[in-house]
């Protein structure tokens, strides 16, 4: 049976995971901001399941929190990166304060975390670092600006780190969900559009639960089966919609980058300074 962390368990992917690991026998780990909220959950598993309050936007209370975690368990295999959410809205309409939130959660907190827990699961001889990125992370929406940097920020961050533990036996997996059923879209800041916006790109209905094809349980089940193989994927592509997006955009972009390609090797050249009259 494995031990599971998992940050951000109170709803979402991050409880159905934490659900179904339990289910399966296994240890978690929860961190969140409202531990009463699993309360239903520890009554029905007890000791296997450890709670504790935490903000990944603060730094100092990760590290300490990561810590009592590892010392309350004789290993833990696995780290699941969740806690995020989203605001939806053009671009220049946010706040100074909503964009600095989205990305001291979504992406700085999830940096933070796996540099704080990197340190652990090589003292243990490795272990599985699991990130929930999104198909944001490889293709945009207009509307969506503040979270697609974040998650391309994190693919950039975990592709760079995977390489740098994987010689500790820690490997990495960025999963990367379409859209999901799930209380994410519910609970997302939605900011009014500014007057030059109405009509434009970003104007556009928010996504309907109802017309999703992601299942919650099935992106939970997906990533336990990865985290917990025997060579975890770099990358895990789940959902019919993400496929599709993902795939032909890459396409598109290889064919556009292709079409560059007597341009980008002739910038090599050197070229004289212009003269000056």
């Amino acid at each position: 049976m494995a031990t599971w962390l998992i940050t951000g368990a109170s709803r979402g992917l991050g409880r159905e995971i934490a659900e179904q690991a339990l289910a399966r026998g296994d240890t978690v780990a929860a961190t969140l901001r409202r531990p009463e909220q699993l309360d239903d959950l520890a009554d029905t598993y007890g000791d296997r399941l450890w709670r504790e309050r935490l903000d990944v936007r603060d730094s100092a209370r990760t590290e300490a929190v990561l810590a009592r975690a590892f010392a309350a368990h004789e290993r833990i295999d696995v780290v699941v990166s969740n806690a995020g959410f989203g605001v939806f809205g053009a671009a220049e309409d946010l706040t100074d304060e909503q964009v600095e939130s989205a990305i001291a959660t979504n992406l700085t907190g999830s940096i933070q975390l796996a540099r704080r827990a990197v340190p652990h699961l090589r003292a243990q001889g490795g272990g599985v670092f699991v990130q929930l990125s999104s198909m944001g992370g490889h293709i945009t929406f207009p509307g969506f600006a503040i979270y697609h940097a974040t998650k391309w920020g994190l693919e950039g961050y975990f592709e760079t780190l995977a390489a740098e533990v994987a010689p500790f036996g820690i490997r990495t997996v960025l999963v990367e969900p379409g859209m999901v059923r799930t209380s994410f879209y519910d609970a997302a800041e939605r900011v009014p559009l500014s007057g030059p916006y109405l009509g434009g790109p970003a104007d556009s209905p928010a996504p309907r639960v109802e017309d999703m094809v992601g299942s919650r349980s099935g992106v939970a089940h997906a990533t336990i089966e990865a985290a917990l193989s025997e060579d975890p994927p770099l990358r895990l592509l789940l959902n019919s919609d993400a496929y599709e997006a993902v795939t032909s955009t890459v396409r598109e972009r290889l064919a556009s980058l292709e079409r560059q390609r007597d341009t980008a090797y002739a910038a090599d050249a050197e070229y004289p300074a212009p003269d000056v009259v």
